[in-house]
């Protein structure tokens, strides 16, 4: 029998103190050890993390990579799954491997199967694909049952040619321990669904389990002084504590409540495949200086099931140029001297009608980051540039990031002293190779037909790991 089951077999209802230890805000970064150690000697009956998001941008999705060193992937694996195993308790992962399509998912997987056959474990491991088809989105996009979240468009175009995500929430990860896992490995889904699931299934209300997993899976985030370190959440009744178990961090009611902005259109709802949580009523009171009780979130189911779909595809080559300027009279005229590049590059290298190639240069000083509808009151001393170029293929890109890296060092501009240079180069060569460019093609909400619909689409595989 695996560990849920024993634990639902054994458990004596709501009213019981749950404890639910997030270990990791983005697993594979790092799980700093003391906290982790802390949490553990609480005797959590749960443990879990989020280890994907979209937060990263398209590239991770659309290449199959992970966005973490692989060293430092195995080595928190390797921490959750010995401590979960040793206190025969389930372990529930989300969004494996950054973006959590079948490359991350199997590659997370195999390190989860190396680490076991390293340490001498056994256990039931369920892995939950999240990939959907292109034609599902088509009919999908046909009925009226895909909308932009945002300004991406809604095409065919957008759905065909790269991968494509769907985020599950509670009924999958419910369906892999109800099968008998120990385990839970799965690819893209809400960040909430590992942490509140154990709760939900073992009857504790589903909107306060929601708004503890939405505050639990960043960890000490929602602390004073904010942090990484491993967070414990008691469930006890329609209501839960919240405590940081890194001793320099308190969890306070308005520490916990601004909590309820963080990548939320709306404070007081969470949106959920199943339904939604209402932070309406929810109310927020110290335990004690370190410690935050949180109640009063209420759950409403959905009818239909929606899911957040993502897909990413690669749309060309990118090469940088980097260079930096220090000239008064340079940085006066910067603003000018960009759009003279991009009309002087064009005529050098002629874009293909067909695919053309971009420019965009960046002066950060002045608006790198934001474009602010006007010049700063005081001209900065020093300004730094990027060149990006974003072109069919490497060789083409590289050669605009050079051409436009030339016309910019040359070009002339009232008050220039010399026709040497005007640029400071913090490396040589100044432009180099970025690799392949992703774009995100869709961040869309699919509307199901009914349960059994969004079922399908998280298919659970359930299989014996042992050394």
């Amino acid at each position: 029998m695996s560990a849920f089951l024993r634990l639902r077999d054994g458990w004596p209802g709501p009213d019981a103190p749950l404890r639910v230890l997030a270990a990791s805000g983005q697993l594979g970064l790092g799980i700093p050890g003391p906290a982790f150690r802390e949490g553990l000697s609480r005797r959590p009956h749960v443990v879990a993390a989020d280890m994907g998001s979209a937060d990263p941008g398209p590239a991770y999705l659309g290449s199959g990579s992970m966005a973490a060193p692989e060293a430092l992937v195995r080595r928190d694996l390797a921490l959750m799954l010995e401590a979960a195993r040793a206190a025969d308790v389930p372990l529930l992962i989300g969004s494996a491997g950054t973006a959590g399509a079948a490359p991350h998912l199997d590659a997370t997987a195999a390190i989860l199967r190396e680490v076991a056959a390293e340490r001498g474990l056994s256990f039931r491991l369920a892995t939950i694909r999240a990939d959907l088809p292109e034609a599902l989105l088509l009919r999908a996009l046909e009925q009226g049952r895909l909308s932009a979240i945002g300004p991406i468009g809604t095409t065919p175009e957008a759905v065909g040619g790269g991968r494509i995500v769907g985020q599950m929430g509670l009924s999958a990860f419910a369906r892999a321990l109800e099968t008998g896992a120990d385990v839970v490995l799965a690819g893209r889904a809400c960040d909430t669904a590992p942490f509140a699931v154990v709760p939900v299934l073992l009857g504790y209300p589903a909107g306060p389990a929601i708004h503890m997993a939405k505050i639990l899976e960043c960890t000490s985030l929602c602390c004073t002084p904010g942090g990484r370190d491993a967070m414990l959440a008691t469930l006890r009744g329609d209501g839960f504590t919240l405590e940081s178990m890194a001793p320099e961090r308190a969890a306070t009611p308005l520490s916990v409540a601004a909590h309820a902005l963080y990548e939320q259109a709306d404070p007081d709802r969470i949106d959920e495949p199943e339904g939604h949580a209402d932070l309406t009523e929810a109310r927020y009171e110290a335990a004690d200086e370190r410690r935050c009780s949180v109640s009063g979130a209420t759950w409403s189911p959905r009818a239909a099931p929606t899911i957040r779909v993502e897909g990413a595809r690669q749309v060309g080559h990118r090469a940088l140029m980097l260079a930096a300027a220090a000239d008064p009279a340079f940085i006066a005229a910067s603003e000018a001297l960009v759009a003279e590049t991009r009309h002087a590059v064009a005529r050098l290298i002629a874009p293909d009608p067909a695919d053309p190639w971009r420019l965009e240069i960046r002066r950060y000083g002045i608006d790198g980051v934001i474009e602010w509808p006007g010049p700063p009151e005081t001209p900065p001393r020093e300004v730094f540039l990027m060149a990006e170029a974003l072109a069919p293929d490497a060789a083409t890109a590289r050669g605009v990031a050079a051409a436009a890296r030339q016309h910019l060092m040359h070009a002339g501009f009232p008050g220039r002293l010399a026709t040497a240079g005007n640029l400071a180069f913090p490396l040589v060569p100044a432009e180099f190779d970025a690799g392949p460019a992703y774009a995100f093609t869709l961040c869309h909400i699919l509307q199901l037909e009914s349960r059994a619909a969004l079922d399908a689409l998280f298919p659970v595989q359930l299989e014996e790991v042992a050394p």
